[in-house]
This record gives C-alpha cells, structure tokens and sequence, in this order.
C-alpha cells in the first residue's frame, strides 16, 4: 500500500517515512505545491498532510482533491490544535484529525483505522474479490483456496486492481504506483506486467476479470 506524507519539518518527514516504511510504500513532499502534485495522480491509500505548508496550506490542498473527486482518506497531522481549525479540516473532507506533538503507536494506529474504514483494509490485512485473497502481511494469494505463486511486481498490480474494482485506471497510474513516479523503465511495461498476471489468473477463469479500456487503461470487473 502507498501512503503519501506532506510534512514542512523535515526531521518529522523523515522520521514519519522512517516509521511506515515497514509496512508501507511512503512518498514524501515538504512544500504545497508537491504535496498537491503528488497527490492529485491519485495512486495513494491516504495521504498524512500537514495544514501549515509553505506554498499552499492543507486546507487548499484538500479543497482541490476533493473539487478533482479524489477520495483518498486524509489524516491532517497539524500543531494547530483549536476547534475551529478541526472543525474546518473535517468540513473540507479530512478524514481524521491529529494534533502534534504526538506518539507514533497512535499514528499507526489511526492511519490503519482510516485504511480500515475506506475498505483498503481489513483486520487480517487481506483484500478479498470473487475467490481471490491477497493476505497483504505474507504477500501470499489464494484462488479458490488454492496458493498461486506471483512475482511481487504481479501481486503488487493485482493488489492495485482489487483495491479499485469496478474503476478504470489509467496506464499512468499503475506505472506510477507500481514502479513508481521516479521509475527509470517506460509505461510500457504495463502492458507486459498485465498479460503476464492475466496468463497467471487464466487457469482459473479470472483473466477476463481484467478489462482493456482502449486508449486508456484497465479496470477489474466482470
């Protein structure tokens, strides 16, 4: 799962990504404007954002996610700690709200709620469409109840597919989420990492569950 953090401190910002690593894909931004960017291509679970950021503050930043539809949870991770600015958060869309200076257990803990809550998670970590389970702590899959050996990069695509079922994603946004923004390969390898998990998935009648969208993309549906 990836998670974006905008954070100005960038001892906090390190320190954050240092923390969530283990269990996550964490991208950083220390100013507006790249939290803004990072955030509108739409490839992230949740999103940790500061409210006072030089450049552009959290509030517009989420005010302009939310104009584009982008749902992504937000936790706002601020040292402004009044009601109204809580309150102001929350009516822009924020998700949950924290107030520094905090302890990381409790950070951890609200953000796997937030993941929890938005259905990218479950309790046991596991991601579940028709007779398909992605068990997200062991990277292991199930069809049917039977194991089905993936590479990480094709666990990592199914993973993105279910987590969006019923959506059309964009070849961009996979590359972007899969292999990352600053990735050194082409889009291209879309189109090859998908044929080959389609191959994976054929024995077991899931192949067509994985739609072209001509020009576009993919979507996962029947």
């Amino acid at each position: 799962m990836r998670i974006l953090v905008v954070e100005d401190n960038i001892t906090l910002l390190h320190s954050i990504k240092e923390l969530l690593s283990s269990s996550f894909t964490v991208d950083v931004a220390s100013d507006g404007e790249e939290g803004l960017f990072l955030a509108l291509q739409n490839i992230y679970d949740a999103i940790i954002l500061d409210v006072m950021l030089p450049g552009m503050d959290g509030f517009q930043i989420i005010q302009e996610l939310r104009k584009e539809n982008i749902k992504t949870p937000v936790l706002f991770l601020t040292a402004k700690d009044a009601l109204e600015d809580r309150v102001r958060g929350l009516d822009y869309g924020a998700d949950d709200y924290l107030v520094k200076p905090f302890q990381a257990p409790e950070l951890e803990a609200r953000l796997r709620a937030l993941l929890r809550r938005s259905g990218s998670l479950t309790t046991k970590q596991t991601l579940c469409y028709k007779g398909i389970e992605l068990h997200g702590r062991e990277k292991e899959i199930t069809i049917d109840g039977q194991p089905v050996k993936l590479t990480l990069k094709q666990y990592d695509l199914l993973e993105f597919f279910i987590q969006n079922k019923g959506s059309i994603l964009t070849k961009e946004q996979i590359f972007d989420r899969i292999w990352g923004i600053d990735s050194d390969t082409s889009v291209g390898v879309v189109e090859v990492f998908t044929h080959h998990l389609r191959k994976k998935l054929e024995p077991y009648g899931y192949d067509k569950d994985i739609q072209t969208v001509r020009g576009i993309g993919y979507m996962l549906g029947d």
